[in-house]
């Protein structure tokens, strides 16, 4: 993965989960890793599409201080799951799909969602919850 600064640390990374405990647990994980310098949260899909292609239409010039470098994704959210933000994530610019890496953080053992984001080129790793500082050094 590319854009990392300082070592092993990401410019912003985004988490996206309907379940705030989970949030908060894998935001206190992200923060004592110390991998990142901004986390922004989002407890529904839809918001984080919106806070994506709203920083493509302010941005002006580089995006790289506007966007995560890596989108931890839920699977199960009402309204709008994960794959349906996959869905809308593959019609955004070409230039936030190359810098934004998705890594689905799941607590779905459901073989065929495995199977699904094994299949989709925009995730780049599958975590199952929570997130734990293993996890984040593998990264």
């Amino acid at each position: 993965m590319k854009n990392k600064e300082e070592g092993n640390q990401y410019h912003a990374v985004m988490l996206v989960d309907d379940n705030e405990i989970d949030n908060l647990i894998n935001q206190k994980m992200i923060e004592a890793s110390a991998i990142c310098k901004h986390i922004f949260i989002h407890s529904g899909a839809r918001s984080a599409i919106e806070f994506l292609k709203n920083i493509e239409k302010l941005a002006k010039g580089s995006l790289d201080l506007y966007l995560p470098d890596l989108i931890f994704l839920d699977i199960d959210m009402p309204l709008m799951d994960g794959f349906q933000f996959l869905e809308e994530f593959e019609k955004l610019s070409d230039l936030i799909k190359d810098h934004c890496h998705v890594i689905m953080l799941t607590s779905s053992l459901n073989p065929q969602d495995m199977q699904k984001a094994k299949k989709n080129k925009y995730i780049v790793k599958y975590i199952n919850k929570p997130l734990t500082l293993d996890s984040l050094k593998k990264l």
